[in-house]
């Protein structure tokens, strides 16, 4: 693994003066670091477009339906075609438990269940699995594929509503690890016949998930990769779509951990005889694989990116397959392209940072959205012939000019068992005097899908770091093993043991910040949210001794009563896993608690409901242990708008009278 990406050693610095002239600057308020949207770097959106005679075009949105269009190589202005309008296909849209179609203004109702225990059109797994919905029109629009989900057997979980006069209970579905789930079918309805197939999914039992909606290009078949309850074994299998029967079963992904399916198909051709497929279960990373179907019906595959690096997927042009890559650093993203035929690779981004990038529709120019450390956002045209920038389309001003914004470190630390390098961030107090000792409060969240610390612009800083930075506090992120961007090893390595090499890795790093003489290791905080307040109350109370004070916000308490999807993938179900269950259990650390523990919960939290929390008091008074707790009524999982002033307002003075 190369361990010398640019910033990976060196200090590298915001480089803002100190003393007499930093004191005349601005220092955050709380509205500023919560709500501003001035302290944002200046974007400027891109869109593609074609002339009349079919040559491309882009556009500028700069105001509110604004957009200025030009030619890419000379910059002049251009003019668009505007598309003939065609026949109006059908719109597709769900209205409480059920999926209707608009065909030339007429409602079509495609479901009508009464029972409310049966949901049309509506997402599943609880957004799992890269799922973002549940309507999935076919290539013409002409049909549709969905979701329908049978909550029948999935327990409930009552919220209160406090807003009703006496009070009334609103009732989720909510299946927990090692609980009854939902069922999940997948129809087929097509506006023509206006008549619904149900496709006939036969594989493991009736809680399988149905994951990936891919249709076939001609709109003859679907693909579904089917994965078991246990997560372990996914099957990619395709369905017709006039009768429902599988067609054909294309292969197997297994693995002794989990199998996590993320991304659809991606069709290479127009007959459906190439795609590209998404996986972390073949050679350790998330890479992209090139299927072909072979003469004799069956399919081959092999590798696109041959990289010890994770990939993700961007766009394809012709033989041009695009994709991001963290192989030149793990605290970067880069653009780069793979040639199907050849294997040709060319890296198309070399400016360090975090690179976002939109590819014209005839794959002859792509826009570069980027930042790092001391960059706000650059916005650049570019050429996907090798990545020679055309023209600067916006450099944006530092938005943080005139604030006094203090010093921010990037930099790594080996993960505890020295395998792998976790980035960090390190916010210096205001006005720094290395001869003097700060208080210190370590930012972490730590769960899967996340990364906290990147080479964007402030190392992906939440002002919030900074405002407590002005308050003279030392702030410290850190990402751990489970986190994104490292290889299949470095983010399973928390499976069944949720919580164990995250508070390794994290108190490796609080080790390496404590050695800093400056840092006083007698005063150091926690604080994070969600699965972040879940590692706060594990470090508190797995190591009392180093930590005074924690903020927990809507934390994860005992993995049997969060939900089965998320629960049982990393941690297997609980009749499967007793002992990480009883060790990762917070309930059992109450007895070790020693510092102060302010807990903060949205009162209508539908994610990590109020069971956890609540057993923590309870286990706190029957074990005469103080805790403090903070409710926030009518919210859910986050507080959110103007709200959340008053809650980091909390966090803010928990530490300032604690710490």
């Amino acid at each position: 693994m190369n361990l010398k990406p640019l910033f990976c050693t060196l200090l590298v610095a915001l480089a803002l003066p100190y003393g007499a002239n930093a004191q005349a600057k601005r220092l955050l308020t709380m509205e500023d670091a919560i709500l501003s949207r001035e302290l944002s770097p200046q974007n400027l959106p891109i869109i593609w477009g074609v002339d009349a005679k079919g040559r491309t075009t882009y556009g500028e949105m700069v105001g509110r339906g604004e957009i200025n269009w030009f030619y890419p190589t000379s910059g002049k202005p251009a003019t668009v075609a505007i598309p003939v309008e065609q026949e109006p296909k059908p719109r597709y849209f769900t209205e409480e438990n059920n999926l209707y179609a608009e065909v030339g203004g007429e409602k079509i109702a495609i479901t009508a269940n009464e029972d409310k225990n049966i949901v049309s059109g509506s997402h599943v797994s609880r957004n799992e699995f890269g799922i973002n919905g549940g309507i999935f029109p076919s290539p013409d629009g002409l049909s549709v594929a969905f979701y329908q989900k049978d909550e029948s057997k999935v327990s409930t979980f009552p919220l209160l509503d406090i807003t009703t006069r006496t009070g009334s209970l609103v009732e989720i579905k909510y299946p927990m690890a090692g609980m009854p789930s939902e069922r999940v079918s997948v129809g087929v309805w097509n506006s023509a016949t206006q008549q619904t197939v149900w496709l006939n999914v036969t594989d493991f039992d009736e809680e399988r998930y149905l994951t990936n909606i891919t249709w076939s290009p001609d709109g003859k078949l679907i693909y579904i990769q089917v994965l078991n309850r246990d997560q372990n074994e996914m099957h990619l299998n395709s369905y017709c779509t006039a009768t429902g029967e599988q067609v054909e079963h294309l292969f197997t992904d297994s693995d002794s951990r989990y199998v996590e399916p993320l991304y659809p198909l991606r069709w290479v051709d127009d007959k459906g005889d190439k795609f590209i497929y998404s996986t972390n279960v073949r050679d350790g990373y998330w890479n992209l694989y090139l299927y072909e179907r072979t003469k004799s019906g069956g399919w081959d595959f092999r590798r696109l990116t041959k990289v010890d690096a994770d990939v993700t997927y961007e766009n394809r042009i012709g033989d041009w397959v695009y994709y991001y890559t963290a192989e030149f650093s793990t605290a970067e993203q880069h653009l780069a392209k793979v040639n199907i035929k050849s294997g040709k690779t060319v890296r198309l981004t070399h400016e360090p940072g975090w690179h976002g990038c939109s590819i014209s529709p005839d794959g002859k120019y792509f826009v570069d959205y980027y930042s790092s450390l001391r960059v706000p956002r650059v916005v650049n045209l570019a050429s996907t012939k090798d990545g020679k920038v055309i023209r600067n389309l916006l450099t944006a001003p530092d938005p943080t000019e005139g604030y006094n914004f203090t010093e921010i470190e990037l930099g790594t630390i080996p993960t505890a068992d020295g395998k792998w390098e976790n980035w960090y961030r390190l916010i210096y107090p205001i006005d720094f005097d290395p001869t003097k000792k700060y208080p210190a409060i370590v930012y972490v969240y730590g769960g899967p899908h996340s990364q906290m610390v990147n080479n964007s612009y402030q190392a992906n800083l939440r002002r919030w770091e900074m405002y407590m930075a002005q308050r003279g506090y030392v702030v410290f992120v850190m990402d751990n093993r489970g986190t994104l961007w490292h290889g299949a090893e470095y983010e399973k390595a928390i499976h069944r043991q949720c919580g164990k090499c995250e508070m390794e890795d994290q108190m490796k790093g609080v080790e390496w910040l404590t050695s800093h003489e400056w840092v006083d290791a007698d005063r150091i905080g926690v604080h994070g949210w969600s699965y972040g307040g879940f590692m706060t109350i594990s470090l508190i109370t797995n190591y009392p001794d180093v930590f005074k004070v924690a903020v927990a916000g809507g934390p994860v308490i005992d993995w049997k009563w969060y939900e089965a999807m998320y629960g049982e993938r990393y941690m297997d179900r609980p009749e499967q896993n007793p002992e990480g269950y009883e060790a990762t259990s917070l309930i059992n650390q109450v007895k070790n608690l020693k510092g102060k523990l302010l807990i903060c919960q949205g009162g209508i939290d539908p994610v990590v409901l109020w069971q956890h929390s609540l057993n923590f008091v309870r286990e706190c008074v029957i074990n005469n242990v103080q805790v403090d707790y903070f409710p926030y009524p009518c919210h859910e999982h986050n507080v959110r708008g103007k709200d959340r002033v008053h809650l980091m307002d909390k966090v803010t003075l928990y530490f300032d009278d604690y710490l």
